[in-house]
């Protein structure tokens, strides 16, 4: 798999890095790192974590008995722990650019201005 992953993908990723976790309480977990925006369906987790253990980024933990229902755990891979910080690492580096670039905003808009002035008068 490769970067930059897909928003749920990431936040999946994310939620197992705290520890293994079944599929409702992942479901929890990425609604609230999402700060709400995200909803996963069953359907849509389940699918997630099937490609991501095909791709070796997650496995099953443990199946748990709870309640008479099956719990399936899930956890990362070595792998799929390496993925998650090569991919934080890249979203750093762009929010620390976009950060930059933000703070210098007002430095260089006469910068730009005076590029534009000189390239209108070179044309008038």
């Amino acid at each position: 798999m490769k970067t930059p992953l897909q928003e749920p993908t990431f936040l999946i990723l994310t939620a197992l890095a705290e520890g293994p976790m079944h599929g409702y309480g992942l479901i929890l977990e990425v609604t609230e790192l999402s700060q709400g925006r995200l909803s996963l369906r069953p359907g849509t987790l389940y699918g997630s974590l099937d490609r991501l253990a095909d791709d070796g980024l997650v496995t099953v933990d443990r199946n748990e008995i709870v309640d008479g229902r099956a719990r399936k755990y899930y956890r990362l891979t070595d792998e799929g722990t390496r993925l998650l910080r090569t991919e934080t690492d890249r979203m750093r580096r762009a929010v620390e650019a976009a950060t930059s670039r933000l703070a210098g905003r007002g430095a260089t808009k006469p910068l730009i201005a005076s590029r534009s002035a000189r390239f209108a008068g070179g044309i008038a």
